[in-house]
């Protein structure tokens, strides 16, 4: 599992913060099916990305440069707390939200219109695009494809 200590470039810096450099940054709960989506992502680019604490007891997470959002989409369809509150604290930093590029959703089709919404709200209220959305854990093609699509992003950056 990708854990804050094994983040590339990283540091612990002041008021127990664990800075990155991760181009990606990504949020994943106890099911872990964002984590793993995370790590075969990282197997294909050769590069690891940054988790968000699930905990509170754990240091807080610092972006040092920009970065492209994963994150699961909570709830059962409504929309309430479609946005896991790690990420929503993660992203009230100033800091953290400035550098946000792009948001890449899980989400579960059992949802329907809320099928990967987190991305949507994420999206539209630090306005930036909704790259890609994936079903559950991900396909391999839908690794596949989040890689290329991360490596043209960052590209045309």
């Amino acid at each position: 599992m990708v854990t804050a200590a094994s983040i590339i470039e990283s540091s612990v810096g002041e008021r127990g913060a664990t800075t990155t450099e991760a181009d990606l940054i990504y949020f994943s709960s106890v099911s872990g099916n964002t984590a793993r989506f995370a790590e075969k992502l990282a197997a294909v680019r050769g590069v690891e990305g940054a988790r968000i604490p699930l905990y509170a007891s754990e240091p807080r997470l610092k972006a040092t440069r920009p970065y492209v959002l994963l994150l699961p989409t909570y709830g059962g369809g409504d929309g309430r707390g479609a946005v896991p509150k790690q990420v929503i604290h993660f992203l009230n930093d100033p800091d953290n939200r400035a550098l946000i590029r792009g948001v890449v959703a899980a989400g579960n089709t059992n949802f329907g219109e809320a099928y990967g919404l987190a991305g949507d709200i994420v999206a539209a209220k630090c306005k930036v695009p909704c790259l890609y959305r994936f079903e559950l854990f991900g396909t391999q093609d839908d690794v596949e494809a989040v890689a290329r699509g991360l490596e043209r992003f960052w590209t045309q950056q």
